[in-house]
C-alpha cells in the first residue's frame, strides 16, 4: 500500500499524529457522522475532524487517479480558496491518500473542529417568525458568495453551520469537495437553492434578500426557486423517502 501524506505547514508540528490516522481511525476518535463517509473528532492539543471517505468503486478509483482530482485533495485546495476569499470553511490541515498497485484505495481530509453548532436543518419545519433576521443574513451571504463565483454543489442544510452571537451572524461551509467557482447567474443562483428544506415563506424571505442584493426580481426569484425546488425533490423521492414536509403540493 503507498500512502501519500500533504500537511498545511502552519500545523507541520502534528506529523507524527497525521501520519497515524489510518491506524487510529477504526479503533479512536468520537464518530459525529456516518453514512456514505464517516466523520470523526480527534483530540490532539485541540479538537480535530477526520473525515474518511468511502471507498470508491473500481470505474471511479480509475477516474479520481487519471481524469479528476480526488475528492480529498479537492476538499482540501477548495478550503483554501474559499477562505482566501473570505468565507468560513473549517481550516485544512491535510490529506491522507492511501493508493493500491497505483489507484486510489482510501482518503482521509483532516481539518480544525468547527466551532459552529447550529445547521439549516433548524428551517425545516415550523414558522420563521423571529428568525427572519438569520434568514435575510444567509440570503445575503448566498449573494456574496455568487457574486464572489462561488457556487456550492450540495447546498443543504448539513451543509451550511452558522452562529448567532451579539447581534452578529455568521456562516461556515462544509463538505466542500463539491465546488463550482464560476460565474452564477439569476437561473443557476435560484437553482442553488433547491436542496434546502423550509417553508414558501422561508424561500419567499430569502428570494426577496437575494434579489434585492443582486438587483433581480424578487417574484422571478420565488418563482425560480420553488420551480427548482420542486424539481429536485420529486426527483429525490422516487429513490428516497421525503425527509421533511415541503409545505405544497409536489
Amino acid at each position: 500500500m503507498q500512502i501519500e501524506v500533504v500537511i498545511n505547514p502552519k500545523y507541520d508540528r502534528l506529523k507524527d499524529f497525521i501520519g497515524s490516522i489510518p491506524d487510529r481511525f477504526p479503533v479512536e476518535g468520537k464518530t459525529i457522522y456516518k453514512s456514505r463517509n464517516e466523520i470523526k473528532v480527534f483530540e490532539s492539543s485541540f479538537p480535530i475532524n477526520v473525515k474518511q471517505y468511502k471507498t470508491p468503486s473500481f470505474f471511479n478509483r480509475l477516474v479520481y487517479t487519471f481524469v479528476r482530482p480526488a475528492k480529498v485533495l479537492r476538499a482540501y485546495r477548495y478550503a483554501f480558496e474559499l477562505l482566501d476569499k473570505g468565507f468560513d470553511t473549517p481550516e485544512p490541515v491535510g490529506y491522507i491518500l492511501l493508493k493500491k498497485y497505483g489507484l486510489i484505495r482510501q482518503s482521509y481530509f483532516i481539518s480544525i473542529q468547527s466551532p459552529y453548532t447550529r445547521r439549516f436543518y433548524e428551517f425545516g419545519e415550523g414558522p420563521v417568525e423571529g428568525r427572519e433576521d438569520i434568514i435575510r443574513a444567509f440570503a445575503r451571504y448566498t449573494a456574496r458568495l455568487h457574486e464572489a463565483g462561488i457556487c456550492h454543489a450540495d447546498y443543504s442544510p448539513g451543509n451550511i453551520l452558522f452562529e448567532k452571537k451579539d447581534r452578529q451572524i455568521r456562516f461556515m461551509l462544509v463538505d466542500i469537495n463539491r465546488m463550482k467557482f464560476e460565474e452564477t447567474g439569476l437561473e443557476k443562483g435560484c437553482a442553488n437553492f433547491a436542496r434546502l428544506w423550509g417553508r414558501p415563506d422561508f424561500f419567499r424571505i430569502i428570494a426577496d434578500e437575494y434579489a434585492r442584493m443582486r438587483n433581480f426580481d424578487a417574484g422571478e426569484c420565488f418563482q425560480l426557486i420553488m420551480e427548482k425546488r420542486n424539481k429536485f425533490w420529486k426527483a429525490y423521492t422516487r429513490s428516497h423517502p421525503l425527509p421533511f414536509d415541503l409545505g405544497e403540493p409536489v
